[in-house]
């Protein structure tokens, strides 16, 4: 009997994309199952408090609380080169040293990064699909936007300041790209399926690229993107 390994990462596309290769059959283990759910990073960031799953995606800016009992993989990360997190508001808005702001979670690692570059702002956390509408509605006079959401957003806002731009002033000279996130792996499992998770993860990650098209194809007829 193959020992079943709970997976779980985020609904954003890039973290769908890496799974779906297991879950289509297209990598497999001889010693391992993979069972897989999808919630919100600040979700999946206070299961790891937990300790739920085996294998769990992370916000880097909280892998320092679990440490002990997650190890950091070698694949599956996100780091940003450029580009990341962005802080939004409605076009026109002069934004008061103490705005109120919306986050997508504690433990997010924009959230560490706002926190150090706006020390005085009112934060609210919300579920990163709220965000935009937050403030669209007036809610919120700002939001930090994730995932999908940076790439398209309403016209009616406007991009206040990037994360990338403050995690840039506080690397200094040292040219490093953003570490949003990766994923963590439980300690306690034995060694060797601690390897092998880390083997079919990677391989589903290469599969995935090689067969992008396809896969996207598959996913988006699927309604799963």
């Amino acid at each position: 009997m193959l020992k079943e390994i709970s997976v779980a990462h985020s609904p954003d596309a890039d973290d769908i994309f890496m799974y779906m290769a297991i879950k289509f059959g297209w990598v497999d283990s001889k010693i391992l199952s993979f069972t897989n759910k999808a919630d919100d990073i600040q979700t999946l960031n206070e299961t790891s408090l937990r300790g739920e799953y085996d294998v769990c995606a992370i916000s880097f800016s909280l892998y320092p609380l679990i440490a002990e009992d997650y190890a950091l993989l070698r694949t599956a990360v996100s780091f940003g080169e450029g580009y990341g997190p962005k802080l939004i508001k409605k076009k026109g808005v002069n934004l008061k040293r103490n705005f109120k702001v919306a986050l997508s979670g504690e433990h997010t690692t924009n959230a560490m990064l706002f926190r150090v570059a706006y020390p005085d702002a009112r934060i609210v956390y919300k579920n990163f699909l709220d965000i935009e509408e937050a403030v669209l509605s007036g809610e919120v006079d700002a939001g930090v936007l994730i995932h999908e959401s940076i790439l398209e957003f309403s016209d009616e806002l406007e991009v206040e300041r990037e994360i990338w731009d403050i995690w840039c002033e506080l690397r200094g000279d040292e040219n490093l790209p953003l570490p949003l996130g990766g994923m963590a792996l439980r300690r306690s499992l034995p060694i060797t399926d601690a390897i092998e998770c880390e083997r079919v993860l990677t391989k589903a990650v290469d599969i995935a690229t090689k067969y992008k098209k396809l896969l996207s194809t598959m996913l988006i007829e699927r309604d799963l993107v």
